[in-house]
């Protein structure tokens, strides 16, 4: 939970009308998303002047979010998002916890406004950049702990089915359908009021899961095709090159989830998926694991990433074959 004297002073804060950003991470998921959405929905009930900028494109499987047509793209009109920024009496960053997860261009513009700054977030190691700071490695995801924001605010009356449709959404993403180990019993108590406040749950998971294109299909055939298995380290890794990536017309989102086939063979507790982006020079990396082998460390340590004790990412600069050498030798010195 926050500090009680710090949610005296965001609620002092919020207490008359105020312009105010709210801020995902790049390359924002389920869970970004429906954490900024659902807590913009619940400030635009007081009556503020609220606006939620993404750094980059969000994807398509997240534009049904109630009102996501209004979130604005910082890389697609810097000008405009700059302004707004400068103008913010206060600002939300959700789901990340380190300023340069928004990109370059966005962190700069971050770094120089000198507004009180709330942060919500579940990742390991967070940045001291936030005047208050609500950070919690126990949740499973976000948009849980801005349930909980929200009753610490005395707020919760104003949970209703469009606020509670968002955060049911991140839940869903970031505990893989309940799965996860950070599912706790206050994760289904907040589910089930969430329920009772009209969502349609069951629509809600076929938007999410059931609304694939063809070609998306056609590339996690492929995925799965280029799956290799390393039973020594218990270890599992997919890649897809550029080339397959156009292959298939790769859109935003499309790799979304894929890496968690390569946990899914038996006896395996490690996996990972190498994702070449020639655009921008570098092989991207998601890294999942079972039990207690820490793949955030695992990503800070090697590949200039991290996240989760059981879920992270990463980058590379060498190309994809180096990359995979690279991860295979340390495995061999890490993981006897």
């Amino acid at each position: 939970m926050m500090q009680i004297h710090e949610i005296e002073a965001i609620k002092s804060i919020l207490a008359t009308p105020k312009k105010i950003t709210i801020v995902p991470h790049r390359n924002p998921d389920g869970d970004a998303m429906g954490s900024t959405l659902g807590l913009y929905h619940i400030l635009k009930q007081l009556q503020h002047d609220v606006v939620v900028i993404a750094p980059n494109e969000f994807p398509d499987f997240l534009a049904w979010l109630p009102e996501s047509e209004k979130v604005l793209i910082f890389e697609r009109s810097f000008d405009t998002c700059k302004a707004i920024l400068e103008k913010s009496e206060l600002i939300f960053t959700l789901d990340f916890n380190a300023l340069h997860r928004t990109g370059d261009q966005m962190e700069n513009a971050l770094k120089t406004l000198t507004v009180p700054s709330v942060m919500i977030d579940h990742h390991q190691a967070p940045d001291g950049y936030a005047t208050y700071t609500f950070s919690d490695t126990a949740y499973g995801s976000t948009c849980e702990m801005v349930y909980d924001f929200i009753h610490q605010l005395s707020l919760e009356n104003l949970i209703n089915k469009t606020v509670a449709t968002c955060l049911y959404t991140g839940i869903v993403t970031d505990s893989g359908s309940f799965r996860f180990p950070k599912t706790t019993s206050a994760t289904h108590k907040c589910v089930a009021d969430l329920i009772e406040k009209g969502i349609n749950n069951s629509e809600i998971h076929n938007l999410l899961f059931d609304n694939s294109s063809y070609n998306r299909l056609l590339l996690l055939g492929k995925a799965l095709q280029n799956l290799k298995m390393l039973p020594e380290y218990k270890t599992t890794y997919i890649t897809l090159t550029q080339d397959e990536l156009n292959e298939f017309g790769h859109q935003k989102g499309d790799t979304e989830g894929i890496v968690n086939y390569g946990l899914s063979i038996k006896g395996i507790d490690f996996t990972a998926i190498f994702i070449e982006h020639k655009e921008e020079g570098i092989i991207k990396i998601s890294f999942r694991s079972q039990g207690d082998f820490d793949v955030n460390q695992f990503a800070r340590n090697h590949f200039n990433g991290g996240g989760h004790i059981n879920a992270a990412g990463g980058k590379s600069f060498s190309n994809l074959d180096e990359t995979i050498q690279q991860f295979i030798a340390i495995l061999a010195t890490e993981k006897k």
